[in-house]
């Protein structure tokens, strides 16, 4: 089944990237596949089973939704109220006191999920209908902080990311060999550069076309001004809607 391979390979990422250490400026790492596992295995289960026309993969966490419960673009009230999901959280294993986790419990909104899941929202209508030829997914399962600020992996010292690049590569195409996408779609530029990077390796890669989205971060100025539409058009440009 489609779902358990999905598990398996999480859980492996888990323990690959829970091993490797990290230097300053980075403070605190979280890793929410293993703090938020029951929540994310609980995504996979629902969602991941099946083949799937178009992957899209996101960078990494965001401190307010998959650092929180464990979802990719997990803003919280979407991924309770839409997409069914629940269950316990714990803790990182060095909690960063400057950007607690506080799991669904968490009172701030994770505007890029909130745009990336609102547009599916109002698309599709129900999670059912999404996931029948769609299916999300994040790069880099790792959480980086410079205290209270948060650090991509992008940012990281070249010698860091090599073990780090390296797992999560293999975890995506562990991903795209299970669910055999026509289209995998990066969030942004650096996740469809690592897509591309990973997938070209793959004995899959011949039959993968590969594009991008606008990423829905508020940092983004073209995003503020007006990003489900943008997304929407990328997408319509590439044929996938």
């Amino acid at each position: 089944m489609t779902a358990s391979t999905l598990i398996a390979a999480a859980r492996q990422l888990c323990a690959e990237v829970d091993g490797l250490r990290f230097t300053p400026p980075v403070t605190h790492v979280y890793n929410p596949l293993d703090y938020a596992r029951e929540v994310h295995e609980h995504y996979l289960r629902r969602y991941g089973e099946g083949r799937k026309r178009v992957v899209f993969v996101g960078m990494n966490p965001g401190p307010f939704g998959m650092a929180q419960i464990g979802v990719p673009f997990g803003e919280i009230s979407t991924a309770r109220d839409w997409l069914g999901l629940e269950g316990p959280v714990g803790q990182p294993a060095v909690p960063n006191p400057k950007r607690p986790v506080e799991g669904f419990a968490c009172k701030r909104s994770e505007v890029s999920g909130q745009r990336l899941w609102g547009l599916f929202r109002d698309r599709f209508g129900t999670p059912e209908v999404f996931f029948a030829e769609h299916f999300v997914a994040n790069y880099c399962p790792l959480v980086f902080f410079e205290e209270g600020r948060n650090l991509t992996p992008d940012k990281l010292p070249v010698a860091e990311q090599r073990a780090l690049l390296a797992a999560c590569d293999t975890h995506l195409r562990t991903l795209v060999e299970a669910l055999q996408p026509q289209w995998v779609i990066g969030v942004g530029a650096w996740a469809e550069k690592r897509a591309v990077d990973a997938l070209t390796r793959s004995a899959r890669a011949s039959s993968v076309q590969f594009g991008r989205i606008l990423h829905p971060s508020p940092a983004s100025p073209a995003a503020n001004r007006g990003w489900a539409e943008a997304a929407t058009k990328q997408l319509t440009e590439l044929g996938i809607w």
